[in-house]
């Protein structure tokens, strides 16, 4: 992500859970602050502003706080750059001893906020921090980079491995480790999607998840783990898995159909990765707007789990987690079901969500739920 800014049914197994202080969201008491570190970004965002008159051959053609920003390389060109990481994800997998699936996310967490601008991810360089050098971790790791790159077609044209004994800490004794990537691609300038020609009544296509993703992990590990790792092995009868299985499940990527929607000319308007803060990343959308979101499909089995248990307000579900969209696309009714086609050719899901409204507020509406989004907060709507 760039910078920026249900019940259960059946049996519950009985895994833990948190106590909230009134004042404080889930995220807020396991120690994830969103709004303070939106708040603290500001003085660093100052000084990066001000690093965009430094280069008048390749000018930036965005703000800071889209998905991915873009370069301006001339001849009708223009380079996307976007980095990301993995996050507390990292710690299941160090938890279960197993990091095959590890690169995948963080290929999908990078080349889905490239894809928001309409450009065709390229190549990947990747940053690996470890506590020690272990043959085998790196080895499983470098598979997931591998399946993945191969799935989405690019490159992985170098990386970095930093030895950190007295900096990263994991779950085993010298296991720990962090992973980060930074992916580019390349656009036609007169191509670049930033939702700018979005007009009232263009249509909201959601792509399903493949679960919780690489966002929120804090909380759902907090809420769902109790003393450790004994939980993970928990055979959980709704998920149809165990708990670790279903929480390492990895990142959909969507490169293949999206760039298929672009390349068969279809006229995308807005193309939205849902990561952390959820549908609230419509709002990233370059328009003066409001969004309204009328269905929602049925979410995965472990969001249920994580809000049953936590006891965790669908508002706070809503802006940790995707709640199984994970990327949104919006056109023109008359290309709707062309749009969901061919995400079905690719064997994913997807709906007819929602609209975009005719109001100069931009906020988005969750009708099904009951919620108003505007900023980096859902609230009950009025």
């Amino acid at each position: 992500m760039s910078i920026m800014t249900v019940q259960m049914h059946g049996k519950q197994p009985k895994i833990g859970e948190i106590h909230l202080k009134p004042e404080e969201t889930p995220y807020q008491q396991v120690g994830v602050d969103t709004a303070r570190g939106a708040y603290s970004l500001r003085g660093l965002l100052g000084w990066v502003q001000q690093t965009r008159q430094f280069s008048k051959n390749y000018p930036l053609k965005l703000d800071i706080g889209f998905f991915a920003n873009l370069i301006d390389l001339g001849n009708g060109q223009s380079l996307a750059i976007s980095t990301d990481g993995v996050g507390t994800k990292i710690l299941i997998a160090e938890m279960m001893d197993k990091y095959d699936t590890i690169g995948i996310d963080c290929i999908a967490m990078n080349a889905g906020d490239v894809l928001c601008t309409g450009a065709k991810p390229v190549t990947l360089v990747d940053y690996l921090a470890v506590e020690q050098p272990d043959e085998r971790l790196l080895e499983e790791i470098g598979k997931g980079l591998y399946q993945w790159a191969k799935e989405s077609d690019i490159t992985i044209s170098g990386g970095e491995l930093a030895q950190l004994p007295d900096m990263i800490k994991g779950y085993r004794k010298e296991k720990g480790f962090d992973l980060v990537g930074t992916c580019v691609g390349l656009v036609d300038s007169d191509k670049i999607i930033t939702g700018r020609n979005l007009a009232p009544g263009d249509e909201i296509i959601g792509l399903k998840s493949s679960g919780i993703h690489s966002n929120g992990l804090t909380l759902a590990r907090k809420i769902l783990l109790k003393n450790g790792t004994q939980s993970l092995n928990t055979r959980v009868e709704e998920l149809g898995c165990t708990l670790g299985e279903e929480l390492l499940r990895p990142t959909r990527i969507y490169v293949k159909p999206i760039l298929q929607m672009i390349e068969t000319g279809l006229p995308l308007k807005g193309l939205a990765h849902i990561t952390g803060d959820g549908l609230l990343n419509i709002l990233r959308w370059d328009r003066e707007g409001g969004y309204e979101i009328d269905f929602l499909p049925e979410p995965h089995p472990i969001f249920s789990l994580i809000q049953s248990i936590g006891n965790v307000e669908p508002a706070e579900m809503f802006r940790v987690f995707n709640m199984g969209i994970g990327f949104c696309v919006t056109v023109d009714p008359s290309y709707s079901d062309r749009v969901i086609q061919i995400a079905k050719d690719h064997q994913i899901p997807a709906h007819r969500i929602g609209r975009v409204l005719d109001s100069p507020e931009r906020s988005i509406h969750l009708k099904p739920v009951g919620l108003m989004g505007k900023g980096d907060r859902f609230f009950k709507a009025d």
